[in-house]
């Protein structure tokens, strides 16, 4: 069995100034060794977790970040495929364009026929009047209440001056008729449409290509070639998956708690899409459908610039999210730091006097020491 040493009061009181001081020097050196004044719950519960919960959220708003910045390129993507599709609208409108300008030789026909009028007493019971259009021109009224007989309903007919190629009378079997070789509409209308058989509306001639010309049947093959390059385009402008030219959807969120986000619908920027569709047969010969389809471009341009307008909000909206969650994760950051690093200047300073101290401690237990050796000697 060990017997305790007894040490002398002097002793004793130096050696444990000693070990208190070894043992503040090993915390000092943990600190400056790992840089911070908390490294357990142990040192301060209070700053130790406070520190781990903003370091939890600057980490979950650090991975919101990598969202974030995918959502950002999503949009770049989507506006450089705006962009290269406006180009190719604005080739095909100078494709259209250059149709217009090319010869074409077709005819039109156009034939509008009423019901029969017996005789003159059946053109005496008529009631209401007859408005005829040509296009955007003027609008010509028959009087269908004042005519008495089909001779006078002839002239008045005859009298009309609808334009070249275009005339009315009384056809087959007494009935009103309009015959037209010109390429305008013609809108029928009037209060007593029901008793000459006429039906309100507007008609259409119809186009008939006597000799195709062929640079506008080459220019037609490269509008549809434009048309299916938009498509393809459209298509491929998606990025990490989602393509907003294509219809899909994005939604970027800017919490960690999902409660904060944005919604960006996708649109449908195919050729079909854009209500611009492929022209057939011989199509471009006929110079109305020369004029609609440019009416087509126009209106797809309209929208592409919309849309890249919108999508440009978006993207702001996006960018600043980003700025201010890379802020807000630096203060986060900085916040833990300022419970749990440690000042290293400061600890410098403590462990260099903890060494001093230590040297004194040591130089004072020896001479305690010395004391219980002054003893010894008064016995030999």
């Amino acid at each position: 069995m060990a017997n305790d040493v007894t040490l002398s009061k002097g002793v004793r009181s130096n050696l444990l100034s000693l070990q208190q001081t070894a043992e503040m020097m090993s915390k000092v050196q943990e600190r400056l060794s790992t840089g911070k004044k908390v490294n357990s719950a142990l040192d301060n519960p209070v700053n130790f977790f406070t520190a781990a919960g903003l370091n939890a959220r600057a980490g979950d708003l650090g991975t919101l970040l990598d969202s974030i910045g995918n959502g950002v390129q999503t949009l770049a993507a989507a506006d450089k495929g705006i962009t290269a599709i406006t180009s190719l609208v604005e080739s095909a409108k100078s494709t259209v364009k250059q149709a217009l300008i090319a010869g074409s030789n077709v005819t039109y026909a156009d034939t509008i026929t009423g019901g029969p009028l017996a005789n003159d007493a059946a053109v005496a019971a008529l009631t209401g009047n007859l408005t005829i259009q040509v296009g955007s021109g003027t609008v010509h009224t028959v009087d269908l209440a004042a005519e008495t007989t089909l001779a006078s309903l002839t002239a008045t007919l005859g009298a009309l001056n609808l334009g070249a190629g275009i005339t009315a009378t009384l056809g087959v079997g007494n009935a009103i008729t309009i015959t037209s070789t010109s390429s305008e509409n013609i809108t029928i209308g009037g209060t007593g449409l029901a008793g000459v058989g006429l039906t309100a509306g507007v008609n259409t001639p119809t186009p008939t290509v006597v000799t195709v010309n062929s640079t506008r049947a080459s220019l037609q093959g490269d509008f549809n070639e434009l048309l299916n390059q938009i498509t393809q385009l459209a298509r491929d402008a998606s990025f990490n998956g989602v393509n907003l030219l294509n219809n899909d959807d994005l939604t970027v969120t800017f919490n960690e708690d999902g409660s904060s986000s944005l919604v960006i619908n996708g649109v449908d920027f195919t050729a079909l899409g854009l209500g611009l569709t492929a022209v057939t047969g011989d199509g471009f010969q006929v110079q109305a459908n020369v004029q609609t389809t440019l009416a087509q471009l126009d209106a797809a341009t309209a929208t592409l610039r919309a849309q890249a307008s919108a999508f440009g909000s978006n993207l702001s909206i996006v960018q600043a999210r980003q700025d201010f969650t890379k802020n807000l994760i630096n203060v986060l950051e900085i916040g833990a730091d300022n419970l749990v690093l440690a000042d290293t200047n400061e600890e410098g300073a403590n462990l260099l006097a903890l060494q001093t101290r230590q040297s004194l401690s040591t130089t004072a237990l020896s001479m305690a020491a010395q004391a219980d050796q002054n003893v010894l000697r008064l016995f030999q």
